[in-house]
Parts: structure tokens; C-alpha cells; sequence
């Protein structure tokens, strides 16, 4: 038998396709143009409804556009209600899919829009703040369902373009992006998570008059939460049983991973307990961490 015999097909790379949005003002052009420099092909804010059709074009020729990037924003909104169907069907295609969403804090989007001295696409008559809030009420369950959110809250261009590069360079270590997000039981626990825990076996800080109007990022709240006997042997156990799952991931190639942390209304235990996991899993190799508090602002 020939050598030639012995040999095992080589199994084709997918073709990947990577749908970068987010709030108007949070990066979404600097990322774009990182991308492009790092070989993606990258294409700019195309109706939702084509990219079923481009899923098509490259699993025909994988060759030919092996990466590409696809920019969609609110320039798109009479297009919106179709997206998230188009985003479902591209997660069931034969292409290695997954979703980029960048954010930032209102001021930081206010600033940026005062430094270039144009409107919010959708602020109409109204002022800045008035478009950021109508745009996030559209884009809420958008960013829900994404596999890595960057918050460039604080970033200046040169941080975001380091940031995307390490995520998304082929030359340097692939990254393992874990979102870390706190949530409340009682607005429904997330679908997409790959684990789940429950701070419900803590004391609840809302009964506390002092501590009700703080939140789990405050310190007085913070001190409450990890005072309580067992909340420390928990964080320990926890992050130590996540540790060969990590690893685990990369070794399988899993790029993206979701760890959802719970309590009652997701103001108070379960956002202290997300902070902390989400530093200790901060210091792992070749992780990329991102938070997320989903009803920390609900009332």
C-alpha cells in the first residue's frame, strides 16, 4: 500500500461569517477596518434579507472569501424585524457564525457624537440621548443573542483596534471570549448560556433599606454579599470547576461561551458575584472577558 494510501482527507476549514453591529457611535467603523486589515472581507451595512444569500456564495467558494465580516447598523431599521431570522438561519448554515456586537455608556456615545459634531441617526429634533435610548430599545435583543460584546466605555481608537485584533487575528492566539452575565430569576433566565448558577442562597441585599437604592458594582453592597459565610467558598469552587472546561474549550476549538450568574432581580447578589468570577476568570491565558449586567437597571 502507497503512502499515499495511508493518507486521511484533509477536512475543509469552514468558511467564517462574522456579523459586526452594535450602538451607533460605539466603534463599529474602527472595528470594521481592523478586521479588513487582518484579512477578513468585509462588507458594510447590507439588508439583513442577503445574508442567507451570501452564507450561499461563500460555502460554494470557501476558497475565495474564506473570512468575511458583515456590517450592519441602524441604517438598516426598516430592514430591523427581519434580522434576527436571518441571524437564526445563518446559525443552522454550513458556516463557522458568530456575532459582534460593540456598546458604550451614554456619555461616552454622547461625546464622541459632540467631537464630530453630527446627530444621532436617530435622534430626529430631539437631542443625542433621545436617539441612543430609541436605538437601544431596538437593539436590546440583538445584543442579548451575541456570541462577544466589546463596551469601548473609556477606549480610545488605538485600545479598540488591539482589542478586535486579539480576537480576531489569524496570526496571534485565538481567543477564548467569555461573556459573564448577571440576570434576575424573575425577568426570566437566559436561553443561550452554557452555565448557570444561583445567588439565591444569599441573603438578599434588598431587604436591607440601606443597601436597596445600590447595586451589586457598589461597595456597601459588594461587602454584604461576599461577608456572608459560603459566598467565598463558592466563588472558589466555582471558578476551580470552570478551569478544565476552559481548557477544555480551547483544546475543542469553542471560540465563544456564555456563564450566566442569577439571583432574585439582578441588581444586587448576582451582579457582585458576576464582577468577581468575571476578574478571576480575567487572569486565565488567552481569554477575552466581557460583562454583562442584562436587568441590573430595571426597576
Amino acid at each position: 500500500m502507497s503512502d499515499a494510501q495511508h493518507l486521511e482527507p484533509v477536512k475543509q476549514k469552514k468558511p467564517e461569517i462574522l456579523v459586526v453591529t452594535g450602538i451607533s457611535g460605539a466603534g463599529r467603523s474602527t472595528a470594521a477596518n481592523t478586521l479588513e486589515d487582518e484579512g477578513w472581507y468585509v462588507v458594510d451595512n447590507i439588508p439583513p434579507q442577503m445574508l442567507e444569500a451570501l452564507a450561499d456564495l461563500v460555502t460554494r467558494a470557501p476558497e475565495s472569501m474564506p473570512k468575511l465580516a458583515v456590517g450592519i447598523d441602524i441604517r438598516s431599521q426598516a430592514l430591523f424585524n427581519d434580522l434576527p431570522a436571518a441571524i437564526d438561519t445563518l446559525r443552522k448554515s454550513d458556516v463557522e457564525f458568530s456575532m459582534l456586537f460593540l456598546d458604550a455608556k451614554d456619555k461616552d456615545i454622547i461625546a464622541r457624537y459632540e467631537a464630530q459634531r453630527r446627530p444621532h441617526p436617530l435622534q430626529g429634533s430631539g437631542r443625542v440621548v433621545d436617539g441612543i435610548e430609541r436605538e437601544r430599545e431596538l437593539f436590546a435583543g440583538l445584543k442579548h443573542a451575541a456570541d462577544s460584546v466589546i463596551d469601548t466605555s473609556g477606549m480610545n481608537v488605538h485600545q479598540l483596534t488591539r482589542t478586535v485584533r486579539e480576537m480576531y487575528s489569524s496570526s496571534g492566539p485565538k481567543l477564548l471570549n467569555i461573556t459573564v452575565m448577571s440576570f434576575g430569576f424573575k425577568y426570566g433566565a437566559p436561553t443561550d448560556a452554557n452555565y448557570m448558577a444561583d445567588m439565591r442562597f444569599i441573603p438578599n441585599p434588598h431587604w436591607i433599606p440601606e443597601l436597596r437604592p445600590f447595586t451589586g458594582k457598589d461597595k456597601p453592597v459588594r461587602d454584604y454579599v461576599f461577608n456572608n459565610p459560603g459566598t467565598g467558598e463558592f466563588v472558589d469552587n466555582f471558578v476551580k470547576a470552570l478551569t478544565p472546561v476552559i481548557h477544555g474549550y480551547r483544546n475543542e476549538g469553542k471560540h465563544y461561551a456564555t456563564i450566566a450568574i442569577g439571583c432574585t432581580g439582578g441588581k444586587h447578589r448576582s451582579v457582585a458575584m458576576t464582577e468577581e468570577i468575571a476578574r478571576r476568570l480575567g487572569e486565565f491565558p488567552d481569554v477575552h472577558i466581557n460583562v454583562q449586567h442584562r436587568d441590573m437597571g430595571r426597576e
